[in-house]
């Protein structure tokens, strides 16, 4: 990478810390004009340097060094006079998401991990119908036509795209790096909305959006997101479905609307839409219900009160989490790296008690 490149990449995780010029020189011991420069590209940085850097704005010496795949489902595009939190949640988000990547890539290496090579819809996608008709696609070759999707992070491991859930505000990044493919997902979301998230990264991964000369290069980044928006609708809850449920004309609309929201476990503004795409009522009657919000009892009382939480308490895929153990028990990893791979899945008083040479039991 160029120096211009790294200076960049500085540039870039200062705005996403809030932090000004002066306040980041005077955190790592330069000055002004000095930092000035490295962001212009116009001063080399030293490893020492760099390591200060690192530790102040708290993101791995690989954020500035590496070069990113070109296949990123998001990214910020941060500005010195105008900044949002979107915009600062987004470049969080792909520096996680990065990080995530090297995780993955690590026990890969070992071996011990091998990911299911992702699935890739390999007809035309042009419009909102043909990504609908990728979801069902996708639904097939998993075995769900038209069951509620259980997990959606179990899904995504199973077409080939790894999710990291991460306390880190925002919504969702992926990316595709040769055969490797992966996600990050905020947890500070609803439950519905942290599933459409999901959906939607491996929609990204699904649709090949970012190669496709049919969607990715004709199409504006705002049509090629509504593109994916309607295929993850249609992945977790299809328009069939729908039709069949509303079959009967005596059916208490907006109750039989409340049970495939909780049982789909669903936002109920997605539920309402994918009920009027399918026909069960008109564009006044989607109106009229998207006001009648349900309450959480109206909710729970849908399922039994059974618990119906997804992408909450699990931040890893199950394969990951087993390759990682596996790697700590043959010591390929320290018990410390261990806890960090799992991203908060378990801490060091987690693991069992290694023997006098070191190795688990």
């Amino acid at each position: 990478m160029s120096w211009t490149e790294i200076g960049e990449r500085i540039r870039d995780c200062r705005l996403a810390a809030g932090m000004s010029q002066i306040g980041l020189a005077r955190a790592v011991g330069l000055d002004r004009t000095m930092l000035a420069k490295i962001e212009a590209g116009a001063r080399r940085v030293d490893a020492l340097e760099l390591a200060r850097f690192s530790a102040v704005l708290g993101v791995p010496m690989e954020q500035f060094l590496e070069d990113r795949p070109l296949v990123l489902s998001r990214r910020a595009q941060l500005a010195e006079e105008a900044q949002t939190d979107v915009d600062q949640q987004a470049y969080w988000l792909e520096a996680k998401l990065l990080e995530w990547r090297e995780d993955v890539r690590q026990l890969v290496e070992t071996g011990l991990l091998q990911p299911t090579r992702p699935m890739v819809y390999e007809e035309p996608v042009e419009n909102l119908d043909s990504a609908r008709e990728a979801a069902l696609w996708l639904r097939e070759r998993i075995g769900k036509p038209l069951e509620p999707i259980e997990t959606v992070m179990a899904v995504c491991e199973q077409a080939g795209q790894l999710v990291l859930v991460t306390d880190l505000p925002g919504e969702g990044a992926s990316l595709v790096d040769g055969d490797l493919a992966v996600a990050v997902v905020s947890r500070i979301t609803d439950p519905g909305r942290r599933r459409a998230t999901a959906a939607h990264e491996l929609g990204h991964l699904v649709l090949g959006d970012e190669y496709s000369s049919d969607l990715g290069v004709a199409s504006s980044r705002e049509d090629r997101e509504r593109v994916v928006d309607a295929f993850a609708a249609e992945f977790l809850a299809p328009r069939e479905l729908f039709a069949k449920q509303f079959s009967n004309e005596q059916a208490d609309v907006r109750s039989l609307l409340i049970r495939i929201a909780a049982e789909y476990r669903i936002s109920w503004s997605m539920a309402v839409r994918q009920a009027e795409l399918a026909g069960a009522f008109d564009a006044a009657g989607a109106r009229r219900l998207r006001f009648a919000n349900p309450t959480r009892a109206e909710f729970m009382e849908a399922l039994g009160w059974a618990p119906q939480t997804d992408l909450e308490s699990v931040t890893v895929p199950p394969s990951y989490a087993h390759a990682v153990i596996q790697a700590w028990g043959r010591d390929l990893i320290t018990s410390e790296r261990a806890v960090e791979l799992m991203h908060g899945q378990l801490a060091l008083e987690d693991l069992p008690t290694r023997d006098d040479q070191g190795h688990a039991p």
